[in-house]
């Protein structure tokens, strides 16, 4: 008879002791069998608790931040002004974010090469600027893109976006017609991911034309044999979806035919031998069902996981077991968060198996209702917009708003982005959409099954599952710009070229306002100066203590972002039939650069704080209020009593005397003129005392940032240009563009007799353009502005957003007339 193994004394007492060996076994095997059967489920558990666990370590290292750009117009010709409005907002949960302060917004080509850049300041999570559109433009489509220091550490394609049309009427690079021509893409996307072999998929297609715009077209999958296996067509904007089980692992071919009587061939993506495949449908009204097969040839069970997230926000995260292949999630629609929801199949060694997402329209929004006193006008007539702001329960809400006007013509523009469907949908997907405000606003039976659709056709995640579970999430390399720009660089050694740690480097920037920034090189040689005030193009001067050394040489890098979208420019197509009116708005253009430019570019100098970087001196001179003497030792010794002059051998040398601790600095203060240290004071001493309009001198101990100065002596020239001063040859110098300078929108008022009078002729396209309508908590604001002497229908346009994160626009038209 066989022996098995059992447990004997002492071990077998009480009850065990009664039962014979073999039942002891049985009962043994039984509670073993419980317990290995029991041990997965503990597994599964730790594992999803780690997987949502780094998830979420890795969502608060690296916040989304948006931007969103509401431009005036979506066309404009060569010489005209662009205008926007930047709304800064956090990426997960859209409310204004007051993190960056500064903007890049570029104009790129049709070959993502900029045209136009700048630099903008944003307060309190907004910001404004403008774009002088030059001659030298082609006519084509453009984008214009925007992004901060902080969004370069992520994928480009999370940059907002936008397409425009700018025409050059000036310039043999003017509209030419053009011959439409017929190209066509046409892509397929498995849902999930793969196409595997015997398992029932649901294909998503898209098909568009040049311009990116979804055409109608029916097709069938075929068979190598050219058997047809299913049939398909388009539901809206070129997308549409069918079934399939490929019985084969090899390319499948779909023919499609357009309305045109062209015919597409296309193969299908490759079908895998083995694989996983997902399916989401409505398991209710109220719940989602996400469903999960494999035909692999492994383990019978394993261990799989589902996570859910909008906008790196986790809400669903579920384990299940894959028993023969398939198995099955079920999770409420309420769990939810509005807009793209992200699903991910992972196993349990937390590789992901498949992907895809879901949309769930929000049900909130910002209410924008605006009317004007009139329906029809005259010109120079004044209008009245009154604009009031709610939530969906029409409940006064206070919002930021920006308000566009401009006249409407026949000209084929691109419809410009809307706040809402821009962050809800558009900035969370790859590519263009077209008409996005469809899936918000329609009310049509199959605008769920064209969403669906579109989520299948255009997916995207802006992370990848390896940097989440990272041991150690990589330092991030561009830090939020809290303060100011920051100006980045290099130092690094002349001989050898390597970079040079630990060297104090400083930069300024010659100006009546005294600036002085200083920073300390990490291990790779890297700089970077927190500017603050700094607007328009200026001169800077980079050095380290060319006293102590003089070997190194410095490079400033490149603000801007050198990584670009995948998505193409949508094609530029203009026919003859437009040529009147592009001739009507290039006649508009000339005569109010004619006659209004002067105004128009005024450009207001900056608020800015005229105090030093240091504060408060403890001594001044006006050198005006003095006995002006022709060499500067005679200015110093003689009434300067904080600032001893010495000479040794190398030279002149100052010793500032310390009113704290009642006694004098033995090394040299840290010297300036107009702001740029001077470690050479042979040279200082060398200046025209005539040339110098003031001296200021801190006689104590003066720390900045990780910099310490025996004391500080500031001199300045009259106009702040260091007036003829040679630069230390060891210096790098560079013309720096700082941020921009905002330009007022000028517009003519017709409210006096004389006004009203005027005889210049007023041919504004753009009645009216005001980035900063603020809805106090009344929720409402009166606007006013006057028409133009040009005749036609006007477009208001007005996008905005509340503190809490709700987003809307409003748009309405009203008639200029002509005075009988």
């Amino acid at each position: 008879m066989r022996s098995y193994p059992y447990p004997t004394t002492p071990f077998r007492t009480g009850f065990w002791a009664r039962i014979s060996p073999k039942a002891f076994l049985l009962v043994y095997l039984l509670f073993s069998l419980l317990f290995i059967s029991s041990y997965p489920a503990f597994a599964q558990t730790d594992s999803l608790t780690s997987i949502t666990r780094q998830f979420n370590r890795y969502s608060e290292q690296t916040l989304p931040e948006k931007l969103f750009l509401h431009l005036d117009r979506p066309l404009y010709l060569a010489g005209e002004t662009m205008w926007f409005k930047i709304y800064a907002v956090d990426g997960t949960f859209h409310q204004p974010i007051n993190l960056s302060k500064v903007a890049y917004v570029e104009v790129l080509d049709k070959e993502q090469k900029p045209v136009l850049q700048g630099k903008i300041a944003l307060s309190e999570a907004t910001g404004q600027g403008s774009f002088t559109l030059p001659v030298s433009l082609v006519s084509g489509n453009y984008f214009v893109r925007a992004y901060t220091s902080w969004m370069k550490n992520f994928s480009a394609d999370y940059y907002f976006q936008s397409p425009v049309t700018i025409i050059n009427t000036l310039t043999n690079a003017g509209v030419k017609p053009t011959k439409d021509s017929a190209v066509y893409d046409v892509q397929f996307f498995p849902e999930g991911g793969n196409l595997v072999k015997d398992l029932a998929s649901t294909v998503a297609f898209k098909i568009t034309d040049k311009s990116g715009r979804g055409i109608d077209a029916e097709g069938s999958i075929l068979d190598k044999q050219g058997r047809v296996l299913t049939t398909f067509k388009t539901l809206k904007f070129g997308l549409g979806q069918f079934a399939f089980t490929p019985t084969e692992a090899l390319r499948y071919t779909a023919t499609l035919k357009l309305p045109n009587g062209t015919t597409i061939t296309q193969a299908l993506p490759p079908v895998y031998e083995q694989g996983y495949v997902m399916h989401l449908e409505e398991a209710s009204p109220e719940q989602l069902k996400i469903t999960v097969q494999s035909n692999g040839t492994g383990q019978v069970v394993e261990d799989i996981f589902l996570l859910g997230h909008a906008r790196q926000k986790l809400s669903v995260a579920l384990g299940n077991r894959l028993i023969n292949g398939t198995t099955a999630f079920t999770f409420n629609k309420k769990d939810l968060a509005p807009g793209i929801s992200h699903f991910t199949i992972l196993n349990a060694r937390k590789q992901p198996l498949c992907e895809r997402l879901y949309f769930q329209r929000p049900t909130q929004s910002l209410v924008i209702t605006s009317a004007t006193d009139k329906t029809n006008y005259t010109a120079h007539e004044k209008v009245s917009l009154q604009v009031t702001t709610a939530n969906q329960a029409k409940e006064a809400l206070a919002a930021n708003l920006s308000v566009a006007v401009y006249r409407l013509d026949s000209l084929p523009a691109l419809a410009p982005p809307s706040i809402n469907s821009y962050l809800w949908l558009s900035s969370d997907l790859r590519g263009t959409i077209e008409n996005p405000e469809y899936y918000f606003t329609s009310t049509a039976p199959e605008v769920t099954a064209v969403a669906n659709n579109l989520m299948l056709t255009q997916g995207w995640r802006r992370f990848r599952w390896e940097d989440v579970f990272k041991k150690k999430v990589d330092s991030l390399e561009f830090i939020p710009e809290l303060n100011g720009h920051l100006i980045r660089g290099r130092i690094t050694n002349r001989s050898t070229k390597q970079p040079e740690p630990n060297i104090v480097t400083y930069l300024a920037s010659p100006s009546r306002l005294v600036r002085l920034y200083n920073s300390f090189s990490n291990e790779k040689g890297n700089l970077q100066f927190e500017m603050k005030d700094f607007f328009g193009s200026r001169e800077i001067v980079v050095q380290s203590n060319t006293r102590q050394d003089s070997l190194y040489q410095f490079e400033i890098f490149n603000p801007f972002s050198l990584h670009y979208s995948t998505s193409q420019v949508p094609a530029f197509t203009f026919s003859e039939k437009f040529k009147s009116e592009i001739v009507q708005r290039h006649v508009q253009m000339q005569v109010q650069n004619t006659f209004h430019k002067k105004r128009a570019f005024t450009l207001p100098s900056p608020t800015l704080d005229s105090l030093p970087f240091y504060g408060q001196a403890d001594e001044k001179y006006r050198l005006d209020d003095y006995t002006r003497f022709k060499v500067m030792e005679e200015v110093l010794r003689e009434y300067v009593p904080g600032v001893q002059v010495r000479i040794r051998k190398d030279g002149f040398h100052f010793m500032v005397f310390d009113k704290v601790n009642k006694t004098i600095f033995q090394e040299n203060p840290m010297v300036l003129l107009d702001g740029v240290p001077v470690f050479n004071l042979n040279k200082i001493m060398a200046v025209d005392p005539l040339k110098i309009q003031k001296l200021e001198v801190i006689t104590s101990r003066y720390f900045q940032g990780t910099s310490t100065y025996n004391g500080l002596v500031s001199f300045s020239t009259y106009k702040g240009d260091l007036d003829g001063y040679t630069m230390d040859p060891h210096a790098f110098v560079q013309e720096y563009e700082g941020l921009q300078q905002q330009r007022e929108f000028y517009a003519p008022r017709y409210e006096t007799t004389q006004e009203k009078q005027n005889r210049l002729p007023d041919l504004r396209n753009l009645l009216y353009w005001n980035p900063q309508v603020n809805t106090a908590t009344t929720g409402s604001e009166k606007l006013e502005f006057f028409t133009s002497d040009k005749a036609g229908k006007y477009l208001i346009f007005i996008q905005g957003l509340s503190k809490s994160g709700l987003a809307g626009s409003s748009n309405f038209s009203f008639e200029v007339k002509q005075a009988l």
